[in-house]
């Protein structure tokens, strides 16, 4: 088996005429290929893996099956205008299922006969089938620079034995092979469940796709409240690590037997997976879902906010992620109006929500990480003064000649100077709701120095303290 993280880091240019590059596996791959970069932290493209990634992902898991191809060029961009640069999507949500065009992905529910027709004209009912929608799409997105992070089979169809260890590696090389020489897959192997469920078929598909492609990144989607590093961590196919910080509010994260009790906190699923060894990146990617409601079953309690997903981006990321995945409850099942078989009580149809205040926001997070310098920034808590806990929390990441400090509330704090260098530096607040920036001023690089956010402290008022080296 090759060196996985060095397949996947070393290439070099091929052919600048057409921007293609080579693995050192010999297999023919876009420029544009994801790669971990060398500090084991981040993400990175370009024929020298020197361009940094940061991902912004949206959760359109019913894609696949519930878009027709003009919605799909409706969503992708919207999406790409919005700065989204990767789609999560399950491939299989179950084992029986069918596009809007009626094709059906399997031939008698089983992964290992999935239905192929020969040819592809969408203009011949008999030649266009499911996986040449699924093609339609993978590349359309690729025609936007949007990555398509795709779940070969949702867990649920896994833990309840619809595939076996056989099929699995049956399936997974399907997968693999058609999709390896397209640059915009991203592998998520599992889907919304614990990997010490079916660990056997999970480890199989990991290791078949690793195997047969061993260019695109890989990563498993594990179940609420947990991170995939807890079974998956020293695995050779697993490139980075995703959490899903899941849904529910602090006083429903009450459950006795589940060993992380984070509530809200999604910024330390982060940090504890910045402790383990060996280093690798780390992601929120299914955090509180904007319109879904709290803890999301009961569909009369309050419904997450915009307000409430910036504050996981934020706090994920100057926590030390490498990117940040957004969701919306309407959109992550492309709802319709007239559907009667929904989840978590949808309200707008997904080509409103599309459109929703958090998903126009997220764009902001991104730019702010890029506007710096990106691969040596590391999350720095040493820098507040007077931290504080749940809605008041402050977290704080700093780089070469810059330091960030995110807080929900906007209230007053104070923070240990002298982080970065100068004997003063220039201050400003930036505002997470419109990108926009506020100059402070100079101020005295030493010593502890209290900061006042604009407005009064409330829970939505948040701001980035943004300290730059003179």
């Amino acid at each position: 088996m090759p060196n996985h993280t060095l397949s996947r880091t070393l290439f070099f240019v091929c052919s600048l005429a057409t921007l293609i590059a080579c693995s050192t596996t010999g297999k023919v791959v876009d420029s544009q290929q994801l790669t971990v970069t060398g500090n084991g932290r981040y993400l990175a493209s370009g024929s020298g893996a020197d361009k940094p990634f940061f991902w912004l992902g949206d959760t359109g898991w019913l894609l696949f099956s519930r878009l027709t191809r003009e919605e799909v060029e409706t969503y992708l961009e919207n999406r790409k205008q919005k700065g989204f640069n990767v789609i999560q999507v399950m491939v299989l949500h179950t084992l029986s299922v069918t596009n809007m065009y009626g094709d059906s992905a399997l031939i008698h529910k089983n992964v290992a006969t999935p239905a192929v027709t020969a040819g592809s004209s969408f203009s011949n009912a008999a030649e266009y089938d499911f996986w040449d929608h699924v093609d339609f799409v993978v590349d359309k997105a690729a025609e936007k620079g949007i990555y398509m992070a795709l779940v070969p089979v949702w867990g649920g169809n896994v833990k309840n034995g619809g595939v076996d260890q056989q099929q699995a590696a049956t399936y997974a090389s399907f997968l693999a092979e058609r999709y390896k020489n397209r640059p915009n897959i991203i592998w998520l192997n599992g889907g919304d469940i614990k990997g010490s469920d079916s660990m056997a078929v999970w480890k199989t598909i990991g290791r078949t796709i690793n195997q047969l492609d061993s260019t695109h990144l890989i990563t498993f989607h594990p179940r609420g409240r947990t991170s995939s590093s807890e079974w998956f961590h020293t695995e050779d196919w697993l490139d980075f690590n995703m959490a899903q910080s899941g849904h529910r509010t602090y006083a429903q994260d009450t459950s006795a037997n589940e060993k992380w009790h984070y509530g809200e906190d999604n910024w330390r699923y982060i940090q504890a997976d910045l402790a383990r060894t060996p280093a690798k990146p780390t992601i929120d990617a299914e955090p509180s879902y904007e319109g879904i409601p709290h803890g999301l079953h009961d569909t009369t309690l309050p419904r997450w906010t915009a307000d409430e997903v910036r504050r996981y981006g934020y706090w994920s990321v100057l926590a030390g992620a490498f990117g940040y995945t957004y969701g919306h409850n309407s959109v992550m099942q492309m709802y319709k109006k007239g559907d009667t078989k929904t989840s978590f009580g949808p309200i707008e149809t997904w080509d409103r929500a599309i459109d929703a205040p958090g998903a126009g926001q997220m764009i902001h997070l991104k730019n702010l990480m890029l506007a710096h310098s990106f691969f040596d920034r590391i999350p720095d808590q040493s820098m507040i003064a007077d931290q504080g806990s749940r809605y008041e929390y402050l977290v704080a990441s700093r780089g070469a000649g810059y330091a960030l400090v995110y807080t929900y509330t906007g209230r007053t704090f104070k923070l240990h100077m002298g982080k970065i260098p100068g004997s003063s530096v220039a201050a400003s607040w930036f505002n997470p709701r419109d990108g926009k920036s506020t100059v402070i001023g100079d101020v005295a690089n030493t010593g502890v120095t209290e900061f006042n956010p604009p407005a009064e402290p409330e829970a939505g008022n948040d701001w980035v303290l943004v300290l730059q080296q003179k």
